[in-house]
Formats: structure tokens, sequence, C-alpha cells
């Protein structure tokens, strides 16, 4: 199954969502259009059952070289005017789409086949596993244009890589290579070219064809929600509503038969039917 974007091509196959960021004379670079159009396609992904892993990546040499500054420092400005009135702050275009992202009840894959510049570089960071070619190429560039991490990645980027790491990265705006990346935990492993997206889709289908959707969906919000948490006594307080919870679903009772009948379990449970609501007391801030 396909469905048709401006800037990518989305494409469905054996449960695997592949989102292919698609400007390749622009090498990918990130416009309001393509923020729009990767929201949209999450959307998608989340509200289709037959989806149980999204791979992102990019076409031609590039992954994303970032925001696209053909129209001067107005580029910057990716929100279309609907969070902000005049005199307010508008909201940054990449965290939108991060922030979408981090909620996705999908597990993300990254595949960067090439240069990951500014926002090409923030956008994996809301993604779950990120994998590149030799070839590609990292920079957090915002000092070096006069403006500033964007993103989220604020967030997102010392909790993945140690905050001396983040600042020395962001403070140079330097760009680095693949090796320097895996090095530092930005990636989980690098991959020939010809080799990447076969390496990707190999972790996508260990996921498809061996767990349940509804319990991976929940599994990623504990592990990116939780992971702020003040107290590991939150942890314990949405563990104890998920076991509870998820021990009493058609899943649970299908992965123990399969277990002890030691075939194949096909899990019953779909994400679009909801997901049971184990995070009570957690709240997401609001913007301002």
């Amino acid at each position: 199954m396909a469905r048709q974007f401006e800037t990518l091509l989305y494409e469905v196959e054996a449960g695997i969502a592949t989102i292919t960021l698609n400007r390749p004379d622009r090498l990918n670079a990130f416009t309001a259009g393509m923020m729009s159009d990767l929201i949209a396609a999450f959307d998608a992904s989340d509200a289709d059952d037959a989806v149980r892993v999204v791979i992102v990546t990019g076409s031609g040499r590039a992954f994303c070289a970032g925001a696209d500054l053909s129209d001067g420092p107005d580029a910057l400005n990716f929100s279309d005017g609907a969070d902000g009135g005049p005199g307010e702050v508008q909201r940054d275009g990449g965290g939108q789409l991060t922030l979408r992202i981090f909620k996705s009840l999908k597990p993300v894959i990254a595949a960067v086949n090439g240069a990951a510049v500014g926002v090409g570089a923030t956008m994996q960071l809301a993604m779950d596993i990120r994998l590149a070619s030799v070839n590609a190429r990292y920079g957090f560039v915002f000092a070096r244009r006069g403006v500033v991490p964007e993103a989220a990645s604020s967030w997102f980027l010392p909790r993945i890589v140690g905050v001396a790491t983040a600042l020395e990265w962001c403070f140079t705006g330097r760009l680095f290579s693949a090796q320097e990346a895996l090095a530092n935990r930005l990636v989980r492993s690098l991959h020939e070219p010809a080799d990447l997206l076969p390496a990707a889709h190999a972790i996508a289908r260990e996921i498809a064809d061996n767990t349940s959707a509804v319990s991976v969906a929940l599994t990623r919000q504990m592990l990116w929600r939780i992971s702020a948490a003040e107290h590991p006594m939150v942890a314990h307080r949405v563990d104890s509503r998920g076991i509870h919870f998820r021990g009493q679903s058609d899943d649970a009772r299908e992965g123990i038969a399969s277990f002890l009948e030691k075939r194949a379990a096909v899990y019953p449970d779909r994400v679009s039917a909801g997901l049971p609501d184990i995070f009570e007391g957690l709240t997401e801030p609001s913007f301002a």
C-alpha cells in the first residue's frame, strides 16, 4: 500500500512502513511542507494496524541536509501560524515533528543514508533505533548559522550521547563522521550503503514477526516518558498498571500458550482498539 505525499514516499509492505524523504535535488532539505507531510505520515502509520514498524530514510545522496535556506532567515520559520498570533512566539517546526514522533505507537528506525545536518540530525533523536551508512555525516550546525538547537534536541541529545558530547557538537557546529557518531552512541551500527536498508529491515522483521503490537506500543511510551521521571516509584506505578492490564489480555494468553506449545504466536489485540491508560498522573506540558 502506498500513499501520496508531496515531499515523501510512503509505502507499507509486510508490516513495515518506509518513509523516504524525497527532495533529492535539494538533498532532502526540510521545509514546512515536509514537516506537515511527516506528521501526516506518522498519523497514517499509527492508524494502520497493518504497520508494525516504521523506517525513515532519504532518497539520493543525503538523509536531510537541514532546513531549506533558499528563502533566507524566513526559511527557519516552519510554523503555519496556527499556534501563534501577532506578538506571540510561533512553535518550532522541527519540535512539532519530534514531539509527534515521540508519541508514535510504532517503533521508528532511522536508516541514515547520507548527510544529516541541522534538523536532519535532530529529527532522528526522537526515533528509537538509528543505523547509518558509512558515508553518513552529521552536524548540529546551529551556532554556525546564528541560531540555537531546535526540535527539542536540548532534551533528546544529552540523553542519548551525554551532556559533554552534546555540548561539544553544538558549541562547535562542526560536521563529524558516521564513525564518530557510532563511537558516541548516536547510532547503533554502520553499514555499507547497499546493506543499510536490509539491516534496518532485519531489525523491523524481528519486531514485526515476534511481538505483540500493543505491548510494543506501551513499552515504547513507557521507556520514553519515564526516562525523565524523578524517582523509580513512577516507573513502578506505571509498570504495575501495565502488568495488571496486559496480564489479563488476549495477547498474554496467546503469548503463554504459544510458548508452551512451541509455536509462533498470533497476537489478536490491535493498537487501533485503544491502549490501557497506565500513565495516570503523568501530565504533558502545554506550549506557552
